[in-house]
């Protein structure tokens, strides 16, 4: 089976005025968090025994793919090849809803939540859940499932009413909580974000790893993030590294959409 390993960052000249979001030589990025991307990259390249793309992807030559287009791809030769999707530009810090407290915060600051629906089976952990790459059929699957459309939905029609969730969210053979097809997710637990541990299997995405260092979200306990711990209605935090921080609501498998957070 061929496939690539992926990443996905974001330009924004917005970003530029962000203390936090620097390249490695102390300047002001474009780019959300780019050298995490080229750690992720080698450590995946290294997983998946690729020693060659290990060897051959360098700062340089990542940084200045990225000024072609944002969506980089890496192959076990080591050719390295993007594509970019236009996105609408931040207006604030993009991580600002990781600041939220479900129970004192008022969530209507950060946007209205996006509906996140169970999925009715688990996902099996593998090498292709905890690297991110071309091979998405899990995450496809999961998706179908859930009724939520496809990432390359282009269907302008008018949405059924209610409308589809935004995402699903994924759980393993343990049932542990994971991630959602797109985002890593954080439960608000004991007044702080818990996300998910590498452990079950999740990606260690890029922004994830960015609220940890700083100390917004903390690794849960292994079996604390379980599928029946979920309460419908719940708020979860969604974290990629295009996005940034957003809010989701949790709703359980067949369970009618309904109002705010």
């Amino acid at each position: 089976m061929a496939f690539a390993l992926l990443s996905s960052t974001r330009y924004d000249p917005f970003l530029k005025n962000l203390k936090w979001n620097n390249d490695k030589d102390g300047a002001g990025s474009p780019f959300l968090l780019l050298h995490y991307h080229i750690d992720r990259l080698r450590v995946a390249a290294r997983r998946h025994g690729w020693s060659e793309a290990e060897r051959v992807l360098s700062w340089h030559a990542f940084r200045s793919e990225c000024h072609r287009s944002i969506r980089i791809l890496l192959t076990e030769s080591g050719a390295l090849t993007a594509t970019a999707t236009p996105v609408k530009p931040f207006t604030s810090d993009p991580t600002s809803a990781s600041f939220f407290k479900p129970d004192t915060d008022y969530h209507s600051l950060f946007g209205p939540p996006l509906r996140i629906q169970v999925d009715s089976q688990p996902t099996p952990s593998s090498i292709f859940t905890s690297t991110k790459t071309t091979n998405r059929a899990v995450y496809d699957t999961a998706r179908t499932r859930a009724g939520v459309p496809p990432l390359s939905s282009t269907d302008s029609s008018i949405p059924p009413d209610p409308p589809p969730p935004s995402d699903v969210l994924l759980y393993n053979s343990e049932n542990s909580i994971t991630e959602t097809s797109i985002y890593n997710v954080a439960f608000y637990r004991s007044n702080r974000w818990l996300t998910p541990p590498i452990s079950t299997g999740c990606l260690p995405g890029v922004l994830r790893r960015w609220l940890l260092e700083q100390g917004r979200i903390y690794e849960a306990d292994e079996n604390l993030l379980t599928r029946e711990s979920i309460v419908e209605g719940e708020c979860v935090l969604l974290v990629n590294g295009v996005q940034g921080c957003q809010l989701g609501r949790i709703t359980l498998q067949n369970s009618p959409s309904s109002g705010g957070l």
